[in-house]
């Protein structure tokens, strides 16, 4: 480990600052939801656009009503209804006071509302039983003002944020563009799901895992899975750069006689940024740029491509859509059993699972195998961080989600 200069905390810093956002496009408002805005919005007109009841009853004038009780009564005259949507206006005069539905338009000349469990009509008039409620009325602009600063660049947007950008007048939302995301796996020995499997093979279920994840963040991806073979490696890279955003490749990223893809990658002249890190699993992950598209070299290992992607392709490719804090989402959990593994100049991963508590939920490591039915259990990733050589059962750390 001790030739590995170059530390988590480095290489996810020079990865982010290698790596500017995508053009921005225009997206409907509903295809808007998880992406991210790509410049500061502001509402075009007043939600509401005018005063409006928040509750069936009756408009009237706040004072003439002040006094009112079952036992003494205020008299009004009824002079008609009001329902949401309605362009019908009634003027509210001394001694008069209109039905008013839940939207409806406050009456010209009225300031508050009556809730109709407070008043009873007798005949063309209404007995008003208690005081009028303020918050009967929902003013003008109270959702969002005209002219109100209601989005940032760089906010990822919500179903709920959608919603009041269609209240503040807009249809559609300017994003960055999501990238496409070239994943290419390679090796003598891995075969496309859906062929025929022969003896020493096995499916490429690398390159699935990452495309699963691509898609958990809505973002297109395209395989492909090349031999061992200079030339045949050299064909899929430029392929594949030719069709994408990013590329991330799987496998033959060590030094081993067929590792060949750093080799290739130099013959297409990236720029490399650093290969090999002081990260277990995943320590021969490696990122650079080709023609000013970010590349990331993954080791074939499950755990390793796993951890690797996760750690540094993934807030990469994120970044590549605009997000301004790229990465897994964490929580606080507490450590149901020691973590050690003994070295203290690299970051140590642990795959896991969280169990709730009462106070805070258990993180329970798994064993560091090199099997995809371990992984496929794990809900969250805890570290000992470089520096540290164990981390005792009841520590209160940081998680990433996987879920």
């Amino acid at each position: 480990m001790k030739s590995l200069s170059i530390g988590l905390e480095e290489a996810l810093r020079l990865t982010l600052e290698g790596i500017i956002p995508l053009s921005a496009e225009n997206v409907s408002l509903v295809e808007s939801v998880d992406r991210i805005a790509a410049r500061d919005l502001f509402a075009l007109v007043d939600s509401p656009s005018t005063d409006s009841s928040r509750k069936d009853g009756y408009a009237v004038l706040a004072h003439e009503v002040a006094g009112a009780t079952a036992e003494n009564p205020v008299r009004l005259r009824l002079l008609g209804s009001m329902a949401a949507g309605g362009q019908t206006d009634i003027q509210v005069r001394e001694g008069t006071t209109v039905r008013v539905l839940t939207g409806a338009r406050i009456p010209t000349g009225a300031d508050a509302v009556v809730a109709e469990e407070y008043a009873r009509k007798e005949h063309s008039d209404v007995l008003v039983e208690s005081f009028a409620q303020p918050k009967n009325v929902l003013r003008r602009g109270s959702d969002v003002a005209k002219g109100q600063w209601i989005l940032r660049a760089g906010r990822r947007i919500s179903p709920v944020m959608a919603g009041l950008l269609a209240a503040a007048g807009h249809s559609s939302v300017p994003v960055f563009r999501n990238p496409v995301v070239g994943m290419l796996g390679t090796g003598d020995e891995i075969v496309e799901p859906g062929n025929p499997l022969t003896d020493g093979k096995l499916y490429a279920s690398n390159i699935t895992t990452l495309a699963g994840w691509c898609n958990r963040y809505r973002m297109k991806s395209r395989t492909a899975i090349v031999r061992d073979d200079r030339a045949a490696l050299l064909c899929a890279l430029k392929n594949l750069a030719d069709q994408t955003d990013a590329l991330i490749t799987s496998g033959g990223a060590w030094v081993g006689d067929h590792d060949l893809v750093a080799h290739v990658l130099e013959e297409l002249g990236w720029k490399k940024i650093f290969h090999r890190i002081r990260i277990g699993p995943g320590k021969a992950v490696g990122f650079g740029m080709l023609d000013r598209k970010p590349v990331f070299i993954l080791a074939g290992g499950p755990p390793s491509n796993l951890m690797g992607f996760l750690q540094i392709a993934l807030p990469g490719i994120l970044a590549l859509a605009g997000h301004t804090n790229p990465g897994l989402p964490t929580m606080t959990a507490r450590l149901a059993s020691d973590l050690s593994e003994g070295e203290t100049d690299w970051t140590d991963f642990f795959f896991g699972t969280l169990e709730n508590h009462e106070e805070l939920p258990d993180f329970r490591p798994m064993a560091k195998r090199s099997r995809l039915n371990s992984l496929a259990e794990a809900t969250a990733v805890a570290s000992i961080p470089e520096g540290k050589k164990a981390l005792p059962a009841g520590s209160i750390i940081s998680v990433q989600l996987l879920t």
